[in-house]
């Protein structure tokens, strides 16, 4: 049966606009008409920044109970239409229907606690009598929004990412201007729709679909006065290199790692590493890349991992029993290919999966690579996972932070000795014990270390990032005349 074609304008500062040239959504598995759009240009990108810079007047003055309504309704906006949502997702990011769902939900909790947030926006008075020559002074502060935010999406979580991008801005009172991923800007354009029925002011968001070349002045513009990215670490650091004096937060790539040790439940382990590595094809930059699992207990985490891994089911998102859908572009899926290739002609054993069947790509476990490897030095961003043994805990430690990447990593060990030295020694912005580096609950901060970014996510960490602490010192009153 034909499924609806979703066509939708772009969102310009409260207007919708269904001009110019017409963008094709197509879905990742069988290259289908999704939907169709239009692409914005840099005349539309300047009445947004204008647009917003107007908005902020307006924004930065709006009680914190009418941000919390705001955010509440679009929240409770989405759960009426998750299913539509849903499929949207499923069908332009190539995302099973069952995680596409799980995506919704995550979004319908990130608009609800950034709610919460923002009637909770923390101040507090200053004691300033430290001195002699202040006594009688006293201090108030707090946050302020910093203005107009520039925000930048990739294409695996089309939904949620964004909602951290604008659910967090409308908190603490900023305008946002968006550039969602061409390859998925139209759930990013459904919510825009909701966040502007719940009475978001005119101005205060655009969603706009625009070439790389276009968006340059998000970058560029010192109207802006924060660009928020998510995607590669190499256009990342590229884009804040030309971003002038605004502030910049950085969530970019990884190459996740997890230490399996002999002290922990084996197949417990090897059941939540079979999830967090193949989850989305892996389109993930917290997706289980590298094991490491203690010399003693390799084979029996191999006898378990590798059948439930071959046990999931890859195909089309739209069938509830997909477990691992389309890589988002079929040249994803071939270079991931060559990079399997890549390491078995070095020496290392596919122990299963390792073909492509178009954008499809088998999940795949290796084992025999070495750290110089691109599966295991690069990330990946595919169904690919490689499994090396470990003697000493302290070994794999130091083959974990032996990566210019540092998101998170998951540790299973029992013991809570191990546990906290690991907190202590991994060079990363998340450790999560008894589980795989893919777990994240939204309103926890997130971010990384080295190549992997710069600042945090979460909602009340990223309401800190817009935002700028301001003081009212106060002189104690003058002596009364005589």
């Amino acid at each position: 049966m034909a499924r609806a074609v979703k066509k939708i304008g772009f969102f310009l500062g409260g207007a919708w606009i269904s001009e110019g040239e017409a963008v094709e959504v197509r879905a990742p598995y069988d290259h289908s008409l999704v939907g169709i759009t239009y692409q914005a240009d840099g005349e539309h990108l300047e009445k947004a920044i204008a647009g917003a810079l107007w908005a902020f007047e307006r924004t930065r003055k709006l009680a914190s109970y009418e941000r919390q309504r705001i955010l509440e309704q679009s929240s409770q906006a989405i759960a009426l239409r998750k299913e539509e949502f849903a499929l949207i997702l499923a069908q332009e990011a190539g995302k099973p229907i069952r995680t596409a769902r799980a995506e919704v939900d995550r979004a319908i909790f990130t608009l609800k606690v950034a709610a919460e947030e923002s009637v909770r926006i923390p101040g507090e008075a200053l004691p300033m009598d430290l001195q002699e020559s202040t006594r009688g002074w006293w201090g108030i502060v707090r946050r302020f929004p910093i203005g107009p935010i520039a925000a930048i999406t990739p294409f695996n979580f089309p939904l949620n990412l964004v909602c951290h991008k604008i659910a967090p801005a409308i908190a603490a009172g900023c305008p946002v201007v968006l550039k969602p991923a061409p390859q998925t800007p139209l759930s990013a354009l459904m919510l825009a729709e909701v966040i502007q029925q719940a009475g978001w002011p005119d101005g205060g968001l655009s969603v706009l679909p625009l070439t790389n070349e276009a968006a340059g002045a998000l970058v560029s513009d010192d109207r802006l006065k924060m660009l928020s990215f998510t995607g590669s670490a190499a256009v990342g650091w590229e884009l804040k290199s030309r971003s002038g004096k605004k502030r910049v937060i950085l969530e970019l790539g990884g190459n996740a790692g997890v230490i399996v040790h002999h002290d922990f439940d084996i197949g417990y382990a090897a059941a939540r590493c079979a999830m967090g590595g193949f989850s989305y094809a892996g389109q993930s930059c917290i997706s289980v890349q590298r094991i490491l699992v203690q010399r003693s207990v390799l084979e029996s985490f191999i006898e378990v991992f590798v059948p439930r891994v071959q046990k999931l089911n890859s195909g089309d998102p739209l069938d509830e029993a997909t477990d691992v859908g389309p890589m988002i572009r079929e040249r994803d899926a071939v270079r991931a290919e060559e990079w399997v290739r890549e390491a078995i002609s070095g020496g290392a054993k596919a122990l299963c999966g390792g073909k492509r069947h178009g954008s499809l790509f088998e999940p795949t476990v290796l084992t025999g690579t070495r750290p110089e490897m691109r599966v295991n030095c690069e990330e990946v961003f595919a169904p690919i996972v490689t499994v090396e043994a470990y003697d000493e805990f302290d070994s794999a430690i130091r083959l974990l932070n032996a990566s210019r990447y540092g998101l998170q990593a998951g540790i299973f060990t029992r013991d809570t000795q191990l546990l906290f030295h690991a907190y202590e020694e991994l060079q990363v912005g998340g450790v999560i014990a008894g589980d795989v580096s893919s777990f994240r609950i939204d309103h926890m901060p997130y971010g990384g270390t080295k190549d992997s970014g710069l600042g945090r996510e979460g909602l009340r960490y990223a309401i800190e990032e817009m935002t700028e602490l301001k003081i009212l010192a106060m002189a104690p009153p003058p002596p009364p005349a005589r």
